[in-house]
């Protein structure tokens, strides 16, 4: 979002009565994000065009900078400050040229790019996991400014744990007036020596992510940070984890924070996917008292939502919430079993858990020596497992669930562990030009493989992309077998997958 639209934008909003945002970047992401493309349409967003993916019925030129001039002659808006030349004193004058005009350009910038100009030459280089060989980004040093560390609050996770979060005085850093700063746990703490009361240096690392770097004085009248002996939410007892690092709520499904960041983890995208229903909304639902837990989703309705009067949700907003809740009843067993959110159990326990069990009830009723016996699930895991199904709440819970009409496919547990990649480890690297790797590695974990995502000794196969990386060379360097795309769609298909 350019910085004239950006004012533009937040003057209105100002007049209006509205949120204003921050600055230019969070305005440009929550535009991005609107369920309602009328609205977004309605943002002063500008689109900048620097590369090409694919193209069907013409040559691309051979260098960047040409594809570049291409573009722009096909109507796209490319930036006026593009340049070539050759050699570290071109690369340094254009960072120092950049960086001295950085206050005048229409848009922020937090650094340059600098680009191998030759496609053949980029295509060579290829690619180290997602970054290129044949680009590099020069960034503009962190601005810093000093402020004081006037008190520490304590936030609760998802899973109860207590994160530090610094409340300073309000500084003014890199466009952004910083008041809160996540200090991640007491042993950041410890590192930085903070005390309550210290005068501190701030920064914004990669002019984005609020940072404490280093205490600059001592406060006169400073204190000791220390942990507090209950949630400071729900009032639980806290614990500490088994390795000291970690201290925890123990209210669970009784503290309101763990409850709003498990539903916001039981609708992310990995887990049930209600798209759109983000945070901000779940925040106002749990406010209004429309929902307590994840199960009182399916007994929304639009009507309810419009008649809790809240800011910002009209009608048509309130119908895409309920009919993306309602696309999350079709799913499968792995999905649904990462949504609740069971401490220990991402992605891959899930579809373990699922092909190993084969049901939800059978998962409910398994032992800690049971769930040992599943790939990649350990005493620790299998613990923790086993303890959020004696729980009477989540039990009733699922029954809610059940009853709202969640369903999935039924899984054959004989066919699932006999499927063909069982016991395998593939790894994916590089770009598949037909589909996306999520989509590849669900195929594969259809077809029982595990999909990590680093290269050793007891990988099974490397799906080598275009621009593969160092996750190729590793493979070559273990002497683990190299399939191209064309083998996996081959894989695919004869398996009906």
């Amino acid at each position: 979002m350019p910085k004239a639209g950006f004012d533009k934008f937040n003057a209105e909003a100002q007049l209006k009565g509205e949120r204003l945002f921050a600055n230019p970047r969070n305005a440009a992401a929550g535009s991005v994000r609107q369920l309602d493309p009328n609205i977004a349409a309605k943002r002063p967003l500008a689109f900048y065009a620097y590369s090409v993916t694919q193209i069907e019925g013409a040559i691309l030129p051979n260098t960047q900078y040409d594809v570049l001039q291409w573009l722009k002659s096909l109507g796209f808006t490319i930036s006026d400050d593009i340049k070539t030349g050759k050699g570290l004193a071109f690369v340094e004058g254009f960072y120092a040229d950049i960086q001295q005009r950085r206050s005048l350009l229409p848009y922020d910038i937090d650094g340059v790019v600098i680009k191998v100009n030759e496609l053949a030459k980029q295509q060579a280089l290829g690619m180290v996991s997602r970054e290129p060989r044949w680009a590099v980004a020069y960034k503009f040093p962190a601005q810093v400014a000093s402020t004081v560390l006037e008190s520490v609050d304590f936030q609760v996770g998802r899973t109860g744990a207590l994160t530090p979060v610094a409340r300073v005085k309000p500084v003014f850093v890199g466009g952004v007036t910083i008041s809160n700063i996540t200090l991640h746990n007491m042993d950041e703490i410890r590192r930085l020596g903070l005390h309550i009361g210290d005068t501190v240096e701030v920064c914004r690392a990669g002019d984005v992510i609020p940072k404490i770097t280093q205490v600059l004085a001592r406060g006169e009248s400073s204190s000791l940070i220390e942990l507090p002996a209950c949630c400071p939410v729900c009032q639980s007892p806290i614990v500490q984890d088994e390795k000291g690092v970690i201290v925890r709520c123990s209210g669970d499904v009784y503290c309101d924070a763990q409850v709003q960041r498990r539903l916001a983890h039981f609708v992310s995208r990995k887990a049930m996917n209600a798209d759109g229903l983000g945070e901000r909304w779940l925040e106002q639902l749990l406010e209004k008292g429309l929902i307590k837990h994840s199960a009182d989703l399916y007994h929304l309705t639009a009507e309810k939502i419009l008649a809790a009067n809240i800011e910002g949700m009209g009608e048509k907003l309130a119908e895409n919430i309920i009919a993306a809740i309602s696309k999350t009843k079709h799913t499968t067993l792995q999905r649904f079993i990462y949504a609740l959110g069971i401490r220990g159990v991402g992605e891959g326990t899930s579809l373990a858990l699922a092909q190993y069990f084969g049901t939800l009830e059978a998962i409910k009723s398994a032992d800690e020596e049971a769930l040992k016996q599943v790939p990649d699930i350990g005493e620790v895991s299998a613990k923790w497992i086993v303890a959020y199904f004696s729980q009477e709440i989540h039990l009733n819970q699922l029954e809610q669930f059940v009853a709202a009409g969640i369903t999935w496919p039924i899984i054959d547990i004989e066919q699932a562990q006999h499927q063909p990649l069982v016991g395998q480890s593939w790894v994916l690297t590089g770009t598949l030009s037909s589909m996306g790797r999520d989509v590849a590695k669900a195929k594969l974990q259809q077809l029982g493989a595990k999909v990590s995502g680093s290269v050793s000794k007891k990988t099974t196969i490397v799906v080598a992309g275009a621009e593969a990386g160092s996750k190729l060379a590793d493979a070559q360097k273990h002497g683990v077998t190299v399939w191209d795309e064309t083998q996996l769609h081959d894989l695919f298909a004869q398996h009906n997958v």
